[in-house]
């Protein structure tokens, strides 16, 4: 990320939030995304024998489900080096189209920005 523009303040935070998700629960992946009005939800990959989610499905359905009507950003913290199909959809869903998903690395660095 030598050559890009430093991160905004606020997706730096969701990409931390993301990381310290994945870390304090030994998932996968971590994520957060900020709602319209600037609130975050966070989540890890959920993985049960009936319900599998990544961890940005997760968060969008957190949100949802928390009353949040849009989104400005999404981070995913994974081993990953794109974002799934199906993150993007999700986050299209909620967001609409063009929504910035932020993809870092576990150590917290960014990877890619990619765009519903």
């Amino acid at each position: 990320m030598s050559d890009a523009a430093p991160l905004d303040p606020e997706d730096r935070k969701i990409i931390t939030l993301a990381r310290s998700a994945r870390a304090r629960n030994g998932v996968p992946e971590g994520a957060a995304v900020r709602d319209e009005t600037g609130r975050t939800y966070v989540a890890g990959t959920v993985a049960l024998d009936s319900l599998r989610l990544t961890a940005l499905q997760t968060a969008v359905a957190m949100a949802v489900a928390s009353g949040a009507r849009s989104l400005e950003a999404a981070a995913v913290v994974t081993e990953a080096t794109d974002a799934a199909d199906l993150d993007l959809a999700a986050v299209r869903d909620l967001g609409g189209p063009g929504t910035p998903v932020l993809l870092a690395g576990p150590d917290g660095e960014l990877r890619v920005t990619a765009r519903t």
